[in-house]
């Protein structure tokens, strides 16, 4: 399972409601981190979440049993290991 954790502060929360809108991914809380999880990689367009290059390059918070395939300008992309 792919599973990578963004910490919940207002700068992330658009990135959780793009992933969000994913059929394929799921979102819960775990302390202060969205949790994203799915049975399959997770891609999420940089520019559909509207986030500058910043605050997209210092998202990530942790992965579990995952690892980042894509991490650029355009998109993430996280698959499980």
């Amino acid at each position: 399972m792919t599973t990578v954790f963004i910490l919940d502060v207002p700068e992330n929360t658009t990135i959780a409601k793009v992933a969000d809108d994913d059929p394929t991914v799921s979102i819960d809380r775990v302390g202060p981190y969205y949790r994203l999880t799915s049975d399959l990689p997770i891609v999420i367009d940089r520019r559909a979440t509207g986030v500058r290059h910043a605050v997209w390059y210092s998202s990530i918070a942790g992965l579990q049993s995952s690892r980042i395939t894509q991490w650029d300008k355009d998109a993430l992309r996280i698959e499980p290991r």
